[in-house]
């Protein structure tokens, strides 16, 4: 049986020599092994045809019969790794946490540990009659987050 662990290490000597990175792996009962990649300024077909041929010429299919599929992380696909959300500074996201909770607004910050979003809320004036309309931030850590998507706008 093909290991997870066997295809992290040789995408991982290709994509170490770049600005990408593996986001997932999955391997099926019958050897159909499924590459998510992503990078810092994003992943082109000619990448994943790269990562494709790096893995392809480490493994014997002689030995195994196995199927290979290396495609980009996937705009709806949830982040998993704090090193995505930077080059994601402007959009809006949906951030399922931990305790059930969810958090909407726009990405304007983030590291390793946490990141920052900014939205608006109506709110009763603090004198005389009416709403105004308040901007807060909510910061989020990495921890914390148990899904996060970005809003695609259409």
């Amino acid at each position: 049986m093909i290991k997870k662990e066997h295809i992290l290490q040789l995408a991982n000597q290709y994509l170490n020599q770049t600005n990408m990175y593996v986001t997932g792996i999955k391997i099926g009962s019958d050897n159909h092994i499924n590459v998510f990649i992503d990078g810092d300024e994003g992943v082109t077909i000619k990448d994943c045809v790269a990562v494709s041929r790096v893995i392809e010429g480490s493994l014997d299919r002689d030995k195994e019969d196995y199927a290979l599929d290396v495609s980009s992380h996937g705009a709806t696909t949830p982040l998993v790794l704090p090193r995505q959300y930077k080059k994601h500074i402007g959009r809006t996201f949906e951030i399922r946490l931990e305790d059930g909770t969810k958090a909407e607004g726009d990405l304007v910050e983030c590291n390793e540990e946490e990141v920052k979003l900014e939205y608006s809320v109506r709110e009763n004036k603090p004198i005389g009659k009416g709403k105004i309309t308040v901007v807060k931030q909510h910061v989020i850590k990495h921890n914390q987050i148990k899904e996060s998507k970005i809003k695609l706008k259409y």
